[in-house]
């Protein structure tokens, strides 16, 4: 059995230090529960901040603390500085991510120095993560405090599974793209195997922001990333049903505190939320202001016990909340409030598991509008706790739990009279509704609870690992660079066929702006340079373009228009491979423009023989049917003529059907013999240039999908380390 290796910001085990005594107390609930029993049988890991700063302890201190953690708990501590603490958790975590992922723009800070911190945490994490870390192990990460974790794993351990889980809503593409740095942290997520989230609307969140942000495309929820598949999906969290659905409570429980004495014919309402903006507390007062005043028969009949947990009562803004919330408590008992009747109870303290299960069950109604919520499990733990079925929860339809608990009253936050009428519906909501509604939701939550959400979790990881595995039938060439080196250094005459775009460069939104950078074009330059070596860029870019940013590098030959043109650099011209017919752009054009009118962000390159549409700039659902119909439009000229159509990385071509890079290939393997032979490409126009390399050549695909290559690689970064190895090659076989 390979072991869990759990990654998250904090571990279930918290260390203090008082009087020089170092304690050790466990978490209770939550992800603790789900997780530990995993990553216990396992014999795994939890890594994470054990919640004390580094500056407390000392060098002797902390080897005692990963010692006992690590004997005791199978927990590998993450030591963390005051300056940490402050600016990756309380500066990017909670200023930064927490109010823009739950839709508080105005309370957004986007401060680089703290996002240089998160980095810098993140690598932390990494670097800890590297010193335990074996072969064959499962990493799960957790949340947003590590975004850029699973990227920095995948990059160094490629063939161990890792899954990404993000514990609160992912926003709307509208409200993510305001992040400065929205696409590196895209990017650190992907480095996933799997991605889960809550609800599915946080999933067609994700997706939405990865196809517009990065052009990546899903198909069904699975994403082609480099050289494997990315499956992305819902896996709403559970509760540890039966510890809330047990009978028998401590019985040394202390019940002074709750306050819970209450005379008979008043119904008792109850909220429990943490101390924060999006918990909607403020706005909840004023609905239960507004209720009172619509519905004046229940003065005198209702009692509301406001639960509010301390956290992060140090931060500015945490504290004005408190006081604002305090205020309106104030307002509405001095309002309504008689010498026999207090309306509102407020606690502002932190209750024990089973002090908050006795609120549970003698609460007659649970109102929980979040304005918005990632899950809030609350609202499950109020409902496992009624073991008599009775009790009716009112929650906010901006919950992730909403989706799952259709059975309760749903409401909209913003709308106090909504509120005030589902807090009216679930008070007088009839016994036998009750129980029926609340069998459904006890049946959901016994079924699916913490326990079965991390089985499932992990259980859909392996499936989408082994979909990558399963499908992929090149030899990747990270995993098997042996056999391609030891050929090259062999060879005594070499030819090198590579493509240009997404192959030694990266894609971007304008074609125009893929200009060969100085690292590519000093790797073009020295492999030239070496006397065994025949090197062509082969593209289906235009003669001009090509001549303008790789002309000048001495020795390098150039295809363009995808084998129309051939520039031989010892004769200094570029030549015809065949006399193609153009007249067929005259009627082309015209279609092809009148579509571009009606696709924001696509945009026409007309070359000398070929017409190409470039949609990368294009919203994708729209582009998708457009193209088709573009296809439509033009298969019957394509069908009658030597016209074809070729479909790119968000690019379509028109262009002779007898020009394609196999026979630019097939001319310059013909012209030497060869006993080394490359051909690199990424996308379906380079499968005629596969199927010309000779059967003892490498054919590469950048990337994955179905190919006549036999070989893969990642990316075009991927491509350039090869290249680098080529040239360090080169340079030992020289001395």
């Amino acid at each position: 059995m390979p072991r869990l290796i759990i990654i998250s910001n904090r571990l279930p085990v918290t260390v203090q230090k008082k009087d020089g005594a170092i304690t050790y107390t466990e978490s209770v609930g939550g992800l603790a529960t789900g997780l530990s029993s995993l990553y216990k049988q396992s014999e795994g890991l939890w890594i994470g901040w054990p919640g004390i700063a580094a500056e407390e302890l000392t060098p002797l201190e902390k080897a005692e603390i990963q010692r006992v953690l690590l004997e005791r708990h199978q927990c590998f501590p993450v030591f963390l500085s005051y300056n940490e603490v402050e600016q990756y958790y309380h500066g990017f975590c909670n200023s930064t991510i927490w109010p823009l992922f739950h839709y508080f723009i105005d309370k957004v800070d986007f401060k680089s120095h703290n996002w240089g911190i998160y980095k810098a945490v993140n690598e932390k994490f990494s670097d800890s993560t590297e010193l335990v870390l074996k072969s064959g192990d499962i990493i799960w990460v957790h949340d947003y405090q590590l975004m850029l974790l699973p990227q920095m794993i995948k990059e160094s351990h490629p063939d161990n599974e890792v899954g990404f889980f993000l514990h609160i809503p992912f926003p709307s593409y509208e409200v993510f793209r305001l992040l400065t740095w929205r696409e590196e942290l895209l990017y650190g997520i992907l480095g996933a195997d799997l991605i889960g989230f809550h609800t599915y609307d946080y999933v067609r969140h994700f997706l939405s922001s990865v196809r517009r942000l990065l052009g990546i495309e899903d198909h069904f929820n699975r994403l082609v990333y480099e050289d494997r598949y990315v499956r992305v999906d819902a896996f709403p969290m559970g509760i540890d049903y039966d510890r809330f659905a047990r009978i028998d409570l401590d019985s040394s429980l202390d019940l002074q505190p709750t306050n819970l004495e209450q005379r008979s014919g008043v119904q008792t309402i109850l909220s429990v939320d943490r101390l924060d903006y999006t918990k909607g507390i403020p706005q909840r007062i004023e609905a239960f202001q507004q209720f009172l005043a619509q519905y004046p028969e229940y003065r005198g009949k209702v009692r509301w016990n406001i639960i509010i947990a301390p956290s992060r009562v140090e931060i500015g803004t945490y504290d004005e909340l408190r006081k604002a919330v305090t205020e309106a408590i104030s307002e509405v008992n001095g309002q309504y409030g008689t010498l026999d009747w207090m309306p509102i109870w407020y606690f502002f303290r932190s209750f024990t598991q089973d002090q908050l299960i006795h609120f549970y069950r003698n609460a007659d109604v649970m109102l929980v509008t979040p304005l918005r919520d990632g899950m809030n499990l609350v609202a499950k733990e109020f409902i496992a706790s009624h073991i008599d079925l009775k009790g009716m929860l009112v929650l906010s339809e901006t919950a992730g739990a909403a989706s799952e608990l259709s059975e309760a009253v749903i409401v909209n936050p913003y709308d106090y009279d909504a509120i005030g009428a589902g807090l009216k519906k679930a008070l007088e909501m009839p016994q036998e509704e009750q129980r029926y509604r609340n069998t459904i939701l006890h049946q959901r939550l016994k079924r699916y609870n913490v326990e079965f959400w991390a089985t499932d979790f992990i259980k859909e990881l392996h499936k989408s690992v082994l979909e990558t595995t399963g499908t992929n039938r090149q030899i990747s060439i990270e995993k098997d660079s042996h056999t391609l080196e030891s050929a090259y250094r062999n060879a005594d005459r070499r030819i090198l066929l590579l493509d240009y775009d997404g192959t030694l460069v990266g894609f971007h939104g304008v074609p125009d702006a893929a200009i060969p950078d100085e690292e590519i074009r000093g790797l073009l330059t020295e492999l030239t340079q070496d006397s065994k070596n025949t090197v062509i860029i082969i593209s289906g870019r235009d003669r001009s373009t090509l001549e303008k940013w790789l002309g000048d590098i001495d020795g390098l030959y150039l295809v363009a228009g995808h084998g129309l043109w051939v520039y031989l650099p010892e004769e200094r011209k570029w030549n015809m491979t065949v006399v193609p017919d153009s007249s067929w752009k005259d009627i082309v054009r015209p279609i092809i423009g009148m579509y571009i009118n009606r696709m924001p962000g696509a945009l026409m390159e007309e070359k000398d023989f070929s017409i190409a549409l470039h949609y990368r700039q294009c919203e994708s659902n729209m582009a998708t049917i457009k193209i088709r119909e573009i296809k439509e439009t033009l298969m019957d000229m394509t069908n009658s003529s030597v016209i074809s159509i070729q479909e790119g990385n968000k690019v379509l071509e028109l262009k002779d059907s007898r020009v394609n890079k196999g026979m630019a290939a097939t001319f310059f393997i013909g012209r030497d013999k060869y006993d080394f032979c490359l051909g690199v490409g990424d996308d379906t126009t380079d499968e005629d240039l596969f199927a010309a390399i000779p059967e003892d050549g490498f054919s590469i695909k950048i990337g994955l999908g179905n190919t006549n290559a036999a070989y893969s690689l990642k990316s075009w970064k991927s491509m350039r380390k090869l290249l680098k190895r080529f040239i360090e090659i080169s340079r030992e076989t020289d001395r």
